[in-house]
């Protein structure tokens, strides 16, 4: 075989398989399109938390104010209870 006609295979053989790895343009684009599309739905994500965190943190106080008056009740109860039914 002629040393030109290797080297003309050679390469075309080196070139099919660059042209195999190359990225498709168009699946690019379509990635980098969701890519986009993910980091805006993560910025809206961290939104609503941040929202959530806030709403937690002032309802704390609330929580540990009906606390108190449960368990202020619960000993008016127990004590009124105690008189009434001990006699």
């Amino acid at each position: 075989m002629d040393p030109t006609q290797k080297q003309l295979d050679y390469l075309a053989d080196s070139i099919g398989r660059l042209e195999d790895s190359m990225i498709d343009p168009r699946s690019f684009g379509r990635l980098e399109a969701e890519v986009q599309s993910l980091q805006s739905e993560v910025a809206d994500l961290r939104a609503d938390v941040k929202t959530l965190l806030e709403l937690a943190n002032k309802s704390k106080g609330g929580f540990w104010i009906g606390m108190a008056i449960a368990s202020g009740v619960g000993g008016v109860v127990t004590f009124i209870a105690d008189k009434v039914l001990m006699r």
